[in-house]
């Protein structure tokens, strides 16, 4: 069984190289990409139902299934060494979730299907090894391996002013990534071991009794993950990525991509610098807070549906980086605190790209109808596109934390664990509870009641974003922007068409797990615990 994680892992790659190779017909790629998606997740599925830490595991140490330890790089002492604990196998699930939906979605996909299918797959792998990766420049490569399959991905699909914000992307990211592989190297340096193994450094964590220098390892992996994340104030390039990328690749981005950076933090940073992490928890929480209010507060001001979803990312996120930090401060006898705060993290994380997913997807289906994101541009769609509305009712709910959704689950426990350690910064955060609320009570109010409001013909190539000057000319914008809408001999529009087959297909799976996960958390906190407890233990050491 050992065989079994690099299948998963590698076996995406494996089949954009046939798609390349062989060149099918569009339909047979769109199709073969669905199919290789379904059987990644029908792997990490059995890999799911096999998984058993074991009595007494810690999780970091000695609850990793599926290990396999190779050397690579014998001379620095880096290996191919991957695995999975409790902390990677949900993050894996939900990866093989959103694919497989980014790929139904994308059956309708014209524009050189057969390669935008390859990116995917592509970018696939580099997820799945930077969630299994228990080496660190194993984890660096993989990391840097999103970057380059997301660029891509925006600048070839993208519409607006794409080039640009997929260039801004790679710019921010690959800096960060520079910052994170120094401190890669500051761990290895410091280690008595010299060994860039994630378990060995965990075990024996560098730099303990270096205060100023395990400080600037800590900084230079933080201000790395911190871009990824993103955290204010590094999260400027995110909007644009977001407004102009493709809705799949907004769902990938916003679902699996901001993850690698939160993973991060309590992958490595937590449990192998945990002095480190201590004496600078303070810092994270206010981060994480001023992330959370100012994500908020800034989505709210916004007058595009994308954009808006985009800032909410930065307010999630900055939810997880108070628990981390919280947890970094509980008291030592306050164990269960730390554990709790923890697995709120890891779940936040799940639940996030779940429904943060699926928004971005129901954005693709304004776009795909009127070509803009615009508030101003839509209205009353409740009555021409009820399976809409009631799938992005669904959706909004469960990110501001409504009980029921996993959003719910995931914020209560990232509270109840943070308040201890972090009482002022916990209620600061809360409030951003309130403007989430706001936000998206707003954007329900906007988009699906009052009277009917669709982009007309000649709003469709306005300054807000209707012409795609990548892909297709004004006429060509107008022409796909009204085919979905119905009209009267005077122009008047009618109905807009609702949501239907792939778009279907793709969105209610992500909002029914969201349901399942609000309703039924055992499910996935009886994988979260153990290793989240085994963190906490390691940070409080």
């Amino acid at each position: 069984m050992t065989v079994l994680l690099t299948v998963v892992i590698f076996l995406p790659v494996l089949v954009a190289g046939v798609l390349l190779a062989a060149r099918p017909p569009d339909r047979a790629a769109g199709w073969t990409w669905v199919t290789a998606s379904a059987v990644e997740l029908a792997l990490i599925g059995w890999m799911w139902w096999r998984y058993d830490p074991g009595p007494g595991s810690t999780g970091v140490v000695d609850g990793i299934a599926y290990e396999v330890d190779l050397r690579w790089i014998p001379t620095v002492d880096a290996g191919y060494h991957i695995g999975v604990d409790g902390l990677s196998l949900p993050l894996l699930a939900l990866t093989g979730v959103l694919f497989l939906a980014c790929a139904i979605w994308s059956l309708r996909e014209k524009n050189e299907p057969r390669t935008f299918a390859a990116l995917f797959l592509f970018l696939q792998t580099a997820c799945l090894g930077t969630f299994a990766a228990l080496d660190l420049i194993l984890f660096f490569v993989f990391f840097d391996l999103t970057i380059v399959g997301m660029y891509f991905i925006i600048a070839g699909w993208g519409h607006g002013n794409a080039r640009r914000s997929a260039l801004k992307f790679f710019i921010y990211t690959f800096v960060g990534s520079l910052a994170l592989l120094v401190g890669f190297i500051g761990l290895f340096l410091g280690g008595e071991d010299r060994t860039f193994d994630m378990v060995a450094l965990a075990e024996n964590p560098p730099l303990a009794d270096s205060p100023v220098a395990g400080g600037l390892v800590l900084l230079a992996i933080g201000l790395g993950l911190a871009v990824k994340t993103p955290l204010f104030p590094f999260h400027t390039w995110l909007p644009d990525a977001h407004t102009d990328a493709p809705a799949p690749g907004s769902a990938i981005l916003a679902g699996v991509l901001l993850k690698l950076g939160t993973y991060g933090f309590v992958r490595i940073a937590m449990p192998i610098l945990p002095e480190a992490w201590q004496r600078w928890a303070m810092v994270v929480v206010v981060l994480g807070v001023v992330s959370v209010l100012w994500g908020a507060f800034v989505a709210l001001a916004q007058r595009d549906l994308k954009r808006m979803i985009a800032y909410t990312s930065v307010n999630h996120m900055g939810y997880v980086l108070l628990a981390l930090g919280a947890a970094g401060l509980v008291g030592q006898a306050d164990e269960e605190a730390r554990t709790v705060a923890t697995v709120g993290a890891v779940y936040q994380m799940v639940s996030h790209g779940l429904l943060t997913g699926a928004l971005f997807l129901l954005s693709g289906v304004l776009w795909d109808r009127g070509r803009t994101y615009a508030f101003d541009r839509w209205g009353g769609l409740a009555g021409p596109a009820p399976v809409f509305a009631a799938a992005f009712a669904v959706a909004a709910f469960g990110s501001l934390g409504l009980p029921g959704l996993s959003g719910f689950v995931a914020e209560f426990q990232i509270f109840a664990g943070s308040l201890p350690g972090a009482p002022v910064a916990t209620v600061l955060a809360i409030t951003g509870i309130l403007v989430s609320a706001g936000l998206f009570l707003l954007a329900i109010q906007r988009l699906l009641t009052g009277p009917l409001v669709v982009p007309t013909a000649a709003g469709a190539d306005s300054d807000d974003g209707g012409v795609d000057p990548e892909r297709g000319s004004a006429g060509h914008a107008r022409e796909a922007a009204t085919a979905t809408l119905e009209r009267t001999p005077t122009g008047t529009v009618t109905r807009m068409r609702d949501m239907r087959g792939p778009e279907l297909a793709a969105v209610v799976p992500l909002l029914v797990l969201s349901v399942v996960l609000g309703l039924l958390p055992r499910a996935l906190l009886d994988v979260i615990e153990p290793a989240a407890t085994a963190v906490a233990q390691l940070v409080a050491r």
